[in-house]
């Protein structure tokens, strides 16, 4: 059956809340028919457009750096170079071979094609593991992978949602809009502006 959106009046009675309901309920339901329906208040859908208001924000001001070689990468290399190095090796002359090295691969593998893009959908992922709001999955090779929580009005209520929101913002404060706002309040109100934009 279908998901009916209702509004409590203040007298008591249940009214649509969109014009698919009401639709749904003057096309599909006969005056009198007795609806049995298991309630849930849902989440502020404004709320919602103001999380994702700052993710947009937040993603209009951020810009991948790094190049082609990870971070995980680059430790790997420098760190192999530096125990060489711990057996009599020069340090400072294996660490800029490392250096060279990584500038090879990296633009060799720019030149094939690899290249750094924002994705979205991954920068909400990282955002919302960042936040807190995920969970540890183990794969079959043995290695734990942290995946992002369902932000869905099904899967979180209000406090739960508010709470994602206020480490969110501080998430999206310490790695990137601070650099740009003097205060949260300030960012947040630039969010604010962009989805008054949108909408």
């Amino acid at each position: 059956m279908a998901q009916l959106q209702l509004i409590k009046q203040s007298s008591g009675i249940l009214i649509p809340a969109t014009p698919e309901t009401s639709d749904f309920l003057q096309s599909k339901i006969k005056l009198g028919a007795v609806l049995v329906a298991d309630f849930k208040q849902v989440r502020n859908p404004a709320f919602h457009r103001r999380f994702f208001a700052l993710l947009n924000l937040g993603f209009e001001y951020w810009e991948p750096t790094g190049g082609a070689i990870s971070s995980n990468e680059r430790r790997l290399v420098t760190g192999y170079a530096k125990y060489l190095a711990s057996f009599g090796g020069s340090e400072t002359a294996l660490l800029d071979a490392a250096e060279q090295y990584l500038e090879q691969v990296a633009s060799r593998r720019i030149t094939n094609g690899i290249s750094l893009c924002k994705s979205f959908d991954a920068y909400r992922a990282w955002v919302t593991i960042e936040s807190g709001h995920f969970d540890t999955i183990q794969l079959p090779d043995g290695t734990l992978r942290k995946h992002p929580r369902s932000i869905s009005f099904a899967s979180m209520d209000e406090t739960e949602f508010q709470q994602l929101y206020r480490a969110a913002l501080d998430v999206l404060w310490r790695w990137i809009l601070s650099r740009v706002f003097r205060d949260q309040r300030e960012a947040e109100n630039a969010a604010a502006q962009l989805m008054n934009f949108a909408g």
